[in-house]
């Protein structure tokens, strides 16, 4: 990040603690459910969170990334919980797993009060195969994840929000917009708070450490992986092809994996967050329609520094990383939206076997839709809607309601491409 995009952000208050949006939703949550787990990725400020919403409960806080802690917990979590009674904030809760866990929920069995818990871990509570017990019923799930545009800017991150409820309006919102080589400054920066800093050969160093760290420190322990090196081998494979479709086979053969082991291996990468799945849509509108998952990098930071790709490689038009990056950026930012947005949405791609695509489909619970095209050129030409036009009028034959068609850029301009089809500037996804 250039020094002046730095001391931007530094004016906008990164000298101190970032307000995350995640610190009123816990709030609202311990209000309601007895236990509420925040998971995400290390290094994504869950700790910062937990101590903050700790503070504010009153609550006690302990870590069991620190070994007396973690080996009291271990040895006998019913007498560990009942020394420290309730309020209580545990940080890293996977590092002891299901006993500690089903200890929590003989707790709260036994007293339905709400926020009594709140726990943190960088794995994915459902997932972690060291933790069987999910507290359904109990407990409310929340993702940090690394820090979104309108955190790091102080910009409203309310697109979801705007698009589905008055799509016709983001044509005239009126915010400054940016030019296209600070979309790739703030891609490659990444939303990791302790890298914001960092510039060169000092992020990108700190990047792959990271990734090792949490292959070592996460995968291996829990799920006794030995082969690192090739866990390893299959992030860059990811950073190299985000935001593409997932084939296990053909990701078994570029690594020289059989495809057991690779599906072995895959979902590790889900479970502590380095990547995630965008699901395929589909409401029969064709037979060909491809059902297949397309996978991201979680964090365009991670995947730009294992690629060695800065700023001024990804703007030039002829990277080929450059589109895959910058959709990953764009999907980034909105998945992070739908986790605070007011309107209850889920997101998906579309593509038929022909070849017509889209490359965001945001769904709300009462069936409307809204198609979202990615584009890194700073100037939206007409072809690239063929995937919002046919999505618009196919669904119109179905009697669906299709809301809008948008094509983000990096360019300036907002501008109507015909019936419910707009270009947006990308950077009013968070503006």
């Amino acid at each position: 990040m250039s020094e002046d995009l730095w001391g931007s952000l530094m004016a906008d208050g990164l000298r101190g603690v970032i307000p995350r949006r995640a610190l009123e939703l816990a709030e609202e949550s311990l209000s309601s459910f007895r236990v509420v787990v925040v998971h995400g990725a290390r290094q994504t400020g869950k700790t910062t969170l937990a101590r903050q919403l700790a503070g504010r409960l009153g609550a006690a806080y302990v870590t069991l990334d620190r070994g007396e802690d973690r080996d009291a917990a271990q040895r006998d979590p019913r007498t560990y919980l009942s020394e420290l009674g309730t309020p209580l904030a545990i940080d890293e809760v996977q590092r002891v797993g299901e006993p500690l866990v089903l200890a929590i929920k003989e707790v709260v069995d036994n007293d339905n009060r709400p926020g009594q818990f709140l726990l943190t871990g960088s794995s994915n509570f459902l997932t972690v195969p060291s933790i069987a017990e999910t507290l359904a019923g109990r407990v409310d799930l929340l993702t940090l994840w690394p820090l979104s545009m309108g955190e790091l800017t102080g910009g409203s991150d309310d697109f979801v929000d705007r698009a589905l409820s008055d799509p016709a309006a983001l044509i005239h919102y009126d915010r400054p917009t940016l030019d296209r080589q600070t979309y790739f400054e703030y891609l490659c920066a990444g939303g990791y708070p302790e890298v914001q800093r960092f510039a060169g050969r000092s992020r990108g160093r700190w990047f792959r450490q990271y990734v090792r760290t949490v292959l070592q420190r996460e995968v291996q322990v829990a799920a006794d992986i030995r082969r690192a090196d090739e866990l390893l081998n299959m992030v860059h494979l990811f950073a190299a092809t985000t935001s593409r479709e997932l084939v296990m086979s053909t990701v078994a053969n570029r690594l020289g994996l059989d495809r057991v082991t690779a599906s072995t291996y895959q979902p590790w990468l889900e479970t502590t967050f380095l990547v995630h799945r965008l699901p395929a849509w589909s409401r029969n509108l064709s037979a060909r329609v491809v059902k297949r998952p397309k996978l991201y990098m979680s964090d365009t930071g991670v995947a730009a520094g294992l690629l060695g790709k800065d700023a001024t490689a990804l703007r030039r038009p002829t990277d080929p990383a450059a589109g895959a990056m910058f959709e990953t950026f764009v999907v980034n930012e909105l998945a992070k939206q739908l986790t605070w947005s007011n309107t209850l949405a889920r997101m998906f791609h579309f593509r038929e076997s022909g070849g017509t695509e889209v490359d965001i489909v945001l769904e709300t619970a009462d069936g409307r839709v809204l198609g979202i095209e990615v584009k890194a050129s700073s100037t939206p030409r007409e072809e690239d809607f063929r995937g919002l036009s046919y999505l618009r009028d196919r669904l119109e034959r179905c009697g669906d309601s299709f809301v809008g068609g948008i094509v983000l850029h990096t360019g300036e301009r907002r501008l109507s491409f015909g019936d419910r089809l707009w270009a947006l500037p990308a950077s009013d996804i968070w503006g």
